[in-house]
């Protein structure tokens, strides 16, 4: 995926809402070796390291364009590497994090069963994503790329999300291994400010797997189309999104 970071702050606020309950759950003990899967441009690994006490940290994250924004801290690296790429290591670590990132990564049982591997034991895993399967704006892209032309465009290719119930991820973690597990699905309402608000905090994320297959008419196509769609569905300005997201914390 190729992503804008300038694009992807413009909402940084409302993204960053879930960091404070996610961190909460984390129990801090000195000298944690920490790792960040899907760090962004880094600015939550440094909080994160921050609120710990001298933990050893890294973050990776396969944008480029993402890690050049990372800030500069003794006991932080970062790294340029995919989710999949960094699992594949046999690095153990006392805290895996993840915030908003493993919805981009398909086959969660395998996933979660592979980065629970990770963790050394009495570990911790926190993770936050967005609930895509629930969420309308994904739902209105979904059947949006699966009409016509957008689908002749995309050669009948869509990208649904991988992530699966509150159920199945407690399933999952408990399966494994999981102890002191917490998981709850919170509302982080999104209120519009404009006609196309919605439209451009779902442009810097979700739509970018599409932007990156299309040529530049046919993206512009689709994209005149989504808005429309999104303002028939949100007519009122203000108008709020019910913007759903999953958080788990577990032991191992």
């Amino acid at each position: 995926m190729t992503w804008d970071p300038n694009k992807y702050n413009e909402f940084k606020e409302d993204r960053y809402k879930p960091f404070g309950d996610l961190t909460s759950h984390i129990v801090d003990k000195p000298n944690l070796k920490v790792i960040d899967l899907g760090c962004g441009t880094g600015e939550l690994t440094q909080k994160l390291s921050n609120q710990l006490t001298d933990p050893v940290v890294l973050g990776i994250d396969s944008s480029a364009e993402m890690l050049a924004k990372a800030p500069h801290q003794e006991n932080i690296q970062f790294r340029q590497f995919s989710i999949s790429e960094q699992l594949e290591q046999e690095t153990k670590w006392d805290l895996i994090f993840s915030n908003a990132a493993l919805q981009w990564v398909d086959h969660h049982e395998e996933l979660f069963t592979k980065i629970i591997s990770r963790i050394k034991s009495g570990g911790q895993l926190v993770i936050q994503m967005p609930q895509q399967t629930e969420n309308v704006l994904n739902k209105i892209l979904l059947d949006l790329v699966q009409e016509e032309p957008y689908a002749s465009y995309l050669n009948h290719w869509t990208r649904p999300s991988p992530v699966l119930t509150l159920d199945q991820y407690a399933k999952i973690l408990f399966d494994n291994g999981g102890q002191n597990l917490v998981l709850y699905q919170k509302v982080y309402p999104l209120i519009s400010t404009q006609q196309d608000s919605f439209f451009d905090f779902i442009s810097g994320s979700a739509l970018t797997v599409y932007q990156e297959r299309l040529k530049d008419q046919e993206f512009q196509e689709l994209s005149n189309e989504f808005k429309k769609r999104i303002n028939l569905y949100f007519p009122a300005v203000p108008s709020i999104y019910a913007f759903k997201r999953l958080l788990m914390y577990a032991t191992f």
